[in-house]
Order: C-alpha cells, then sequence, then structure tokens
C-alpha cells in the first residue's frame, strides 16, 4: 500500500482526482495511502490516527467513489437518498468535514448537506428534503430532524462514526445507538479515532463486521513534527507565564502569533481572554455558551489572523482545522490524558512543525504524569522567568474587595460615615479607689471633690446599670 504516491493509482474517478489537484493535493497521507484502497473494497475500517494527517479523504474519497454509480442529475429528492452517514463530536468538525466533501464532489451529482445544533434548522430542513447522498451530522441535531420526518436513513450504504473516542466523552452513546438502529444492516462501517480506550475497543466490536486495523503511528502517540514542552510555574503565576510566553516564546525569541490557549473550564475561558485583552493581547473565547454564529465568527477572525490569541474549551480541540497553526499553549493540564493528544494534535497538522506547551502547577503532578504514560514518553519541567504585572483591583478579579477598597470607593462617591458617639467617661484619666496610691494629675477642674471617709462615685457600677439610685 505504500507504492501510493499519487491519487490517480487508487483508481479514483477523473473528476474526484481533478477536484483534489484544484484543492493543492498531489501526494496521498500514510492514513490516505492505507485506508483509501480497502474502504473502497466495501470492507469495515478501525482507523487509528492522530489529528491532521488527512484522514477526511481517507474516507470521504473512496465513498464518493462507490456512491458515483448511483449518482443522476434529477431533480427529484426521491433520486438523492441518503446513502453515506458521517458522524462527529462537535459542530465545527462536521463543518469541516462537510467542507472538504463538498468540493470533491464538486464536479459530480452527488450532493452533501451539514446538520448541527446552535443555528436555525430550516435551511438545513430544506437540504435534506431536497434530497441529498451524503450527510455529516452532530449526532442530537441528526435526531431532531428525523424526529420531524425530514429525512429517512433506510438507504444509508456506509456509515462513519468520525472521532469517536471524542462522542463516547461526551456522552453521545445512547444517541448514536439509537441513530445505528435506524440503519441497515447490510451496511459498510468504518470508525476513526486518535486515542483507543476499552470503551472504544467495545465499541468497535458492537459496531464493526471483521474490520480491518488500519494504524499510521503507535497508538495515542503525538505527532513527531510537534516540539512539546513543560513549564512549572505556582498557580498565582499562570496568567503571569502565559503573558511571557506569548511575547517571549516565538521566533527568534519574539511574540508568538496565531496561538491556541486551552482552558478546562468556561468561566476560566471568558475571564482568561479577558485578562489577556486588558494587557493588549488581541484575544478572544470560544465555548460552549457562545452561540454557533459568534463561535464561527471567532474561528474566522482566527484563521485570518485578525485574532492572535484564541483561548479554547474543548469544544474546540476537535475539527478545528487552521493552516500551519504554530502553538498551543495548555494553560490547564487536561483532565484527561487523551484529551492532551487532541489538544496538541491542532498544531503540526499535515507534516508542519508546531510547538505545543503546558503549565504546569503543583497540583497537576498527577495529571502530568498521565499523559506522560499514554504517549509514552518524558517531559523536563523548565523555569520561565517573568516580570509580575501590577495586581488589579480585587473586584476586577471578581473577589471582594478590601477594607481600604471599600472606603476609597465610598469616598469617591461622596458618601462619608458619620462618626460614632464617644463616651467622654473613657477619656478621663485614671482615678485610683480610696487609700491607694495619689493621682499622678490634678483632678480636672469642676470635678466633684470626695471629702475624707467618703467613697468615690460607683462609676463603673452606674454605668453598668446597678450603684446606689
Amino acid at each position: 500500500m505504500s507504492d501510493y504516491h499519487d491519487f490517480e493509482h487508487f483508481g479514483l474517478d477523473a473528476r474526484i482526482v481533478a477536484a483534489i489537484k484544484a484543492m493543492g493535493y498531489q501526494t496521498p497521507t500514510p492514513i490516505q495511502s492505507k485506508a483509501i484502497p480497502i474502504v473502497m473494497q466495501g470492507k469495515d475500517v478501525m482507523g487509528a490516527a492522530q489529528t491532521g494527517t488527512g484522514k477526511t479523504a481517507g474516507f470521504a474519497l473512496p465513498i464518493i467513489q462507490r456512491l458515483l454509480p448511483q449518482a443522476n442529475a434529477s431533480m427529484s429528492p426521491a433520486r438523492h437518498p441518503v446513502r453515506a452517514l458521517v458522524l462527529a463530536p462537535t459542530r465545527e468538525l462536521a463543518d469541516q468535514v462537510a467542507d472538504n466533501v463538498k468540493k470533491y464532489i464538486a464536479q459530480t451529482p452527488l450532493r452533501c448537506a451539514t446538520v448541527y445544533g446552535g443555528v436555525d434548522m430550516d435551511p438545513q430542513t430544506a437540504a435534506l428534503r431536497g434530497g441529498v447522498e451524503i450527510v455529516v451530522a452532530t449526532p442530537g441535531r441528526l435526531l431532531d430532524h428525523l424526529q420531524m420526518k425530514n429525512t429517512s436513513l433506510g438507504q444509508v450504504q456506509i456509515v462513519v462514526l468520525d472521532e469517536a473516542d471524542r462522542m463516547l466523552d461526551m456522552g453521545f452513546l445512547p444517541d448514536i445507538s439509537r441513530i445505528l438502529n435506524l440503519l441497515p444492516r447490510e451496511r459498510q462501517s468504518l470508525m476513526f479515532s486518535a486515542t483507543f480506550s476499552e470503551e472504544i475497543k467495545k465499541l468497535a466490536a458492537n459496531f464493526l463486521k471483521e474490520p480491518v486495523l488500519v494504524e499510521v503511528a503507535r497508538r495515542n502517540q503525538t505527532a513527531e513534527t510537534i516540539t512539546q514542552k513543560v513549564v512549572r510555574v505556582h498557580e498565582s503565576e499562570k496568567g503571569d507565564a502565559l503573558l511571557t510566553i506569548l511575547r517571549t516564546y516565538g521566533p527568534d525569541g519574539g511574540p508568538m502569533k496565531q496561538v491556541l490557549v486551552f482552558v478546562n473550564a468556561k468561566i476560566e475561558c471568558r475571564r482568561l481572554a479577558r485578562q489577556l485583552q486588558k494587557q493588549g493581547v488581541n484575544a478572544d473565547a470560544i465555548h460552549g455558551d457562545k452561540t454557533q454564529d459568534e463561535r464561527m465568527k471567532a474561528l474566522e477572525g482566527f484563521k485570518k489572523g485578525e485574532i492572535e490569541v484564541l483561548v479554547a474549551t474543548d469544544v474546540a480541540a476537535r475539527g478545528l482545522d487552521i493552516v500551519e497553526l504554530p502553538f498551543v499553549v495548555n494553560y490547564d493540564v487536561p483532565f484527561n490524558a487523551e484529551d492532551y493528544v487532541h489538544r496538541i494534535g491542532r498544531t503540526g497538522r499535515a507534516g508542519a512543525s508546531g510547538v505545543a506547551i503546558m503549565l504546569m502547577t503543583g497540583a497537576d503532578e498527577r495529571g502530568v504524569a498521565a499523559i506522560e504514560k499514554l504517549t509514552k514518553q518524558k517531559f523536563t519541567a523548565e523555569a520561565v522567568e517573568f516580570e509580575r504585572r501590577s495586581r488589579e483591583p480585587r473586584r476586577e478579579r471578581g473577589e471582594r474587595p478590601g477594607r481600604d477598597e471599600r472606603g476609597s470607593r465610598a469616598e469617591s462617591r461622596g458618601y462619608v460615615p458619620a462618626p460614632r458617639p464617644v463616651d467622654e467617661f473613657f477619656l478621663k484619666p485614671y482615678e485610683p479607689a480610696a487609700g491607694g496610691a495619689a493621682p499622678a494629675t490634678a483632678p480636672e477642674e469642676g470635678a466633684a471633690q470626695t471629702k475624707p471617709g467618703q467613697k468615690p462615685p460607683a462609676r463603673v457600677a452606674a454605668l453598668l446599670g446597678g450603684g446606689k439610685r
């Protein structure tokens, strides 16, 4: 299979080859060289491939080749039933796969539609009811369309689970099972995953029939084109360390451009993006709470270079296809070691070089050790020299203000608290009891004098509500 030096040798239709050349592709990648001939033979495939190795073409091109004999130019929706289904875990990945498929079939009568949540269903409904042979979808939104009877899966011949491990991580297994039960039993099934867990193996056993295992690298291995670094910092220093890395870890010790920064939580994603903006960094955030339009706008700005730093949760770890993305920074060590492989897989794609940097605190040692075990490598943590920023007011960091800050803000609003009343008794000098030492100072003018043998006034008793009335 290593003899495939160009796409013509696969026996692909001339229209497909022309579309591939129009996209600028000349030589197949290793996963394409291995997967395309097997898929064209109609066999089930379990593919182990790192992100960025060209696996989309590895399954899409032979699928298109197999569907071409049934393609026709009729306008009738009935002549364009769904024959191939690609399931993807995220909107971004579904959009990316569909975009590539549409380019591959540009010179053929085949049609492709994309189905995912977060956007208006009407255009998707119109496309599905108009008839399409290839559907690329996220599981949840596809089930919505099936429930509304906007499409049918009764004639599907080929199904693909792309990034299967991520779909399991996101809890899509029940949805996937419902969809697979709607497909014909006699079909070709393909599954691609960057990591192989026990859950993935169980899914493959139920989903695939005598699959051919296609691997282009050791399982769970990171790409050799990625330079990986670990920087040890204190938790309180992470923000300062990130700023220093962004400004000095670029080419020739200069600033880094086009940096994807991963965090573990949506609230941290928003906070970090705002902090970077305040430090003059052209940054934006992408996370699950943003609408699809907002996410696509941020991605487009990042791809065009209008946004230098994109802070993201793992919603962007899959399906983010950026040509020659040079830098990935793990601001937070991922909860799952497998996610590290996917995160840094955004760089070093298609043979290009990339740099992946991970910030590590004392609390992250167990997580880093799990990554080392999974990827079968050993990190050497380094330190980074940085200048501490002047601390922001606590309110800017979402904390309660201190006593001094509360007072200064009250004065700035023109509010001056009224003075508390003071009992003058506690301001007078100490007067010893009878028989004691003489007072160090003379009694105050106008003060009552105590005669010999007379008890002094019971001031304390009177103060406490007792004494002679």
